[in-house]
């Protein structure tokens, strides 16, 4: 009865052992660097974004922010805005450069943009996954 039990012990022990020494890979280094927190902490959330209405100068709704979109390149920040339509229907959603958008006063604001402009730009759908 002890044999099947030490040997159990001994193949388990083995295993414990060669563990380490079977899954060695370099080590990962991430860049790290320091922030100032605190003018962070004042800065937009990406869930106070979404869902808000986008402006223009004369302070007209042009749109509304459906979603924040990093490029393929994992740098570049997107706004996907819901144009057009009346309620929710007929709208269409475009793509323009974050860097477009200015905030100020918890406004969103598209400077130039007009309803027409935006709905002439083309067509975005998203990649289904």
């Amino acid at each position: 009865m002890r044999k099947p039990l030490a040997a159990a012990a001994a193949i388990l022990a083995l295993g414990l052992l060669a563990d380490p020494l079977m899954a060695q890979s370099p080590p990962q280094t991430a860049a790290l660097i320091k922030l100032d927190t605190t003018k962070l902490a004042s800065g937009y959330r990406a869930s106070k974004i979404i869902g808000g209405v986008v402006i223009n100068e004369a302070n007209e709704s042009v749109g509304k922010v459906d979603e924040l979109l990093i490029g393929p390149d994992g740098r570049t920040p997107y706004a996907v805005l819901s144009v057009g339509g009346f309620l929710g229907l007929g709208d269409r959603l475009v793509v323009v450069p974050y860097d477009s958008l200015k905030m100020a006063a918890n406004k969103i604001m598209l400077p130039g943009a007009t309803k027409e402009a935006l709905k002439a730009l083309p067509e975005f759908r998203y990649a289904r996954s």
